[in-house]
């Protein structure tokens, strides 16, 4: 039998109901830390075989408090130290609970404990009634106050919400190889690090649109009342502009093994984790050597599979690239990811958003997920990251069924959490 811990707060309420002529207060307090990190916490019940006082037969007592309250007895009391003494637990609040008939104990779990093990056992002693960790609840309201955060299907598609309760890519330095950024966009953060391979303009590099989006997937800040919501808000942008517009107007950008080669080569001395590249085109052997040392150096590299759904282009023809692909796009490689790729709402120029579609935005979307398992797992390979993700999808790499990575699991799988929740 598993007690809720709605129980507890039914109970909790109850007893505040019973003495109305008393200042409101908690009946058994938790110590501070147990809202921070829950995890480290455990809800244990004892029996606890005690009978209340018996009043006198038409007796009409004027309050609660002039009857005995239900307390510990000294069964339960020994049974909880006995507990506590013999699995190095630490009693941080009780609480005896007349309507179970148990005693109510939160503990706190020794430091260097695998806490799922640890509850295991516990729950199968003679001694314990029921045992659960300290579970987190909230009220139902959006995670986030940025107001096209709800039109983000593909963050809640990939769990992205949950995933921050553990990891929001922190310290992760992601390079975006691409046209410009709107750095000024109020949704982007204040210190990415750019540089310019194509020219000097820099009215121009803020009025990229392309290069815009895919930085406002990865890392647009989230909870400033403005815009959407980052998949890995809290990395390092270091954009690096070796793509130019092809017209005024629109997304379509083109690039050249020179700006590309100068690109690449200054994220690896920027020592960055992740490279995004959202871009196509044909095999470059200039090229194909600096990704291999981008990958020598430790750097996950990840690319846009082209609208044909051919991987023979750089630089999803390397085979230590992490090739992506929009779910929708309808192509069949098994040895693609896919994550979301049409109707993706991101950062436009001059502080706009607007809707974009196509692979480079489910690069973008991957990068980011990518971010938030490394910084976890600073040493995380590319072939690790692959495999989480396609795990946390539900599929292997040789299963063709298009789905979505779900960050949430991914992150519990590493971890090696029964769930990505911190509680």
């Amino acid at each position: 039998m598993k007690v809720p811990v709605l129980g507890l707060l039914v109970g909790i309420a109850a007893l505040a109901g019973c003495s109305s002529d008393r200042a409101l207060r908690a009946s058994a307090e938790l110590p501070a830390a147990a809202r921070t990190a829950p995890q480290s916490y455990v809800v244990v019940t004892v029996r606890n075989p005690v009978s209340l006082p018996i009043t006198r037969a038409a007796s009409t007592p004027r309050g609660y408090d002039s009857v005995g309250l239900y307390s510990a007895g000294a069964v339960a009391r020994y049974r909880s130290r006995a507990l506590a003494a013999d699995y190095h637990l630490r009693e941080v609040s009780s609480w005896p609970i007349a309507l179970l008939g148990v005693h109510c104990l939160v503990y706190a779990l020794p430091e260097n404990g695998d806490p799922d093990q640890l509850l295991s056992i516990i729950a199968r002693d003679p001694r314990v009634e029921s045992a659960q960790p300290l579970l987190t609840f909230g009220t139902v309201s959006s995670r986030y106050n940025d107001p096209y955060s709800t039109l983000q299907r593909n963050v809640e598609q990939m769990s992205v919400a949950e995933a921050h309760e553990l990891s929001r890519g922190a310290s992760v330095r992601v390079a975006v190889i691409d046209t410009g950024v709107a750095v000024d966009h109020p949704d982007l953060p204040a210190n990415v690090l750019t540089r310019n391979f194509v020219d000097n303009d820099t009215r121009s590099f803020r009025e990229d649109a392309h290069g815009t989006a895919v930085a406002g997937v990865i890392a647009a800040v989230p909870n400033n009342g403005v815009g959407i919501v980052g998949i890995a808000p809290d990395v390092k942008l270091l954009v690096f502009k070796a793509c130019w517009r092809v017209s005024l107007a629109g997304t379509k950008a083109a690039c050249n093994s020179f700006t590309l080669a100068q690109a690449l080569s200054a994220a690896i001395e920027a020592h960055a984790d992740i490279i995004n590249l959202s871009l196509a085109g044909p095999s470059d052997p200039l090229l194909t050597r600096l990704v291999g040392r981008a990958v020598d150096a430790g750097i996950i590299v990840v690319g846009a599979v082209p609208m044909d759904g051919l991987r023979n282009t750089f630089p999803t023809n390397i085979g230590t690239v992490i090739a992506v692909d929009a779910i929708e796009s309808g192509h069949a490689d098994s040895r693609v990811l896919r994550a979301p790729g049409r109707d993706v709402i991101s950062l436009a120029p001059d502080g706009h958003y607007d809707f974009y579609s196509g692979s480079s935005l489910a690069t973008a979307e991957v990068s980011g997920l990518i971010a938030l398992l490394r910084a976890q797992s600073p040493r995380l390979t590319a072939r690790e990251a692959e495999a989480l993700l396609f795990g946390s999808a539900g599929i292997t790499s040789g299963d063709s069924r298009p789905s979505a990575p779900n960050a949430c699991a991914a992150l519990a799988t590493m971890l090696k959490r029964s769930h990505c929740r911190t509680n």
